[in-house]
């Protein structure tokens, strides 16, 4: 659907939505690195690979997502959330 399929409200809506995207993902990533401290197992996995999708989308280099990853730290994750919500 093109955005002229939309009344000028929705098309308002839709432009924050897309605006705020990074803070969005920044929350999201934040309420993962939660559930990362809480997880064990599969769903420990699952998280993990939530988190790799969501630094991927805020634009943190992907030598730095491997570093986080082999370190299996949520600390190292949380201290990334800090330093992203600084940038913002």
């Amino acid at each position: 659907m093109a955005l002229e399929d939309y009344t000028r409200h929705q098309q308002g809506i839709i432009k924050r939505y897309y605006s705020n995207q990074g803070g969005i993902q920044l929350q999201k990533l934040s309420e993962q690195v939660t559930e990362l401290y809480l997880a064990d197992g599969k769903k420990r996995e699952r998280t993990w690979k939530s988190i790799v999708t969501a630094m991927q989308k805020l634009g943190v280099p992907q030598s730095r997502i491997d570093h986080l990853v082999a370190q299996n730290d949520p600390q190292l994750v949380a201290k990334l959330v800090t330093e992203l919500q600084g940038k913002s």
